[in-house]
């Protein structure tokens, strides 16, 4: 692990899930698997909305009896109170833990492993998730944030609460979804998009020279909307995109070219395969 790095990400917050019915209770909740989730096993998932809309992100992190849920820390209370109104009559407590989130990664792209680190399901150059005590942080979270904008992994701060479709934030791509488990908030909407095709935009990392444009500023194909950008740095930035009027085309935002850096892990078919 000498190439490695660690850093402590105080923009998440960690929720502890338990109980008899834990398990049976998220299983109906969130788009990832639960039902096979074996302790030390770290699983990504998001929270949606009836309509199939992404509300939340969150990492499903197995304990031996029950399990620890990786959230946006301004969205903890929030999180905590939507599933305490799903839980009626099922044996499950929820519940804000304190225990600091860090994150270990190789900037070179190699899976980062060790005592108590959990693999980033996402993609193996992400590294691994760390909860609670750990060696002292020697990076921070903007370094991280960087590492993941240039493996073209859109994150937080690139989608709204009950905007985007998760499959428009590449969570297919990114083992967010699973299609196989059956019934979960907002399946059918999300089903659908996956079994017909309709997938028309995707959240992909776009390159230009100078500081990155402002959060919403409009992608253009020639004379037409192309999508929007969204979170960035100096160089580089994800972007909302039409997947019908990038390809082949020059880009512009704000009058100045930009290019589509499409990562290897996003299949080159406008619909998710």
């Amino acid at each position: 692990m000498t190439s490695s790095r660690l850093a402590r990400l105080p923009s998440r917050a960690v929720i502890a899930v338990a109980g008899p019915d834990w398990r049976s209770f998220l299983q109906g909740l969130l788009t990832q698997d639960v039902d096979s989730l074996a302790p030390g096993e770290l699983r990504f998932s998001g929270l949606l909305t009836p309509q199939g809309r992404l509300l939340y992100d969150l990492f499903v992190a197995g304990l031996p009896d029950g399990a620890l849920l990786d959230v946006a820390a301004e969205h903890r209370e929030t999180i905590v109170a939507r599933l305490s109104m799903y839980r009626l009559r099922a044996k499950v407590e929820i519940g804000p833990i304190d225990l600091a989130v860090a994150a270990a990664f190789d900037p070179a792209g190699a899976p980062v492993t060790g005592e108590g680190f959990y693999a980033d399901p996402r993609l193996p150059a992400l590294g691994a998730r760390v909860y609670g005590p750990a060696s002292e942080p020697d990076a921070d979270e903007t370094a991280y944030e960087a590492h993941r904008l240039a493996l073209g992994v859109p994150g937080p701060a690139d989608w709204l609460s009950d905007k985007n479709y998760p499959i428009e934030a590449d969570f297919d791509l990114l083992a967010g979804i699973d299609f196989k488990k059956g019934c979960f908030v907002g399946q059918e909407t999300t089903s659908r998009m996956k079994r017909r095709g309709t997938i028309k935009n995707r959240m992909l990392p776009i390159v230009f020279d100078g500081p990155a444009p402002a959060f919403g500023a409009e992608v253009l194909a020639g004379e037409l909307r192309a999508g929007e950008v969204l979170s960035g740095s100096d160089g580089r930035a994800m972007a909302l995109l039409r997947l019908d009027r990038i390809e082949g085309a020059d880009l512009t935002v704000d009058g100045r070219p930009v290019r589509v850096d499409r990562p290897e892990w996003v299949p080159q078919a406008p619909a998710a395969g």
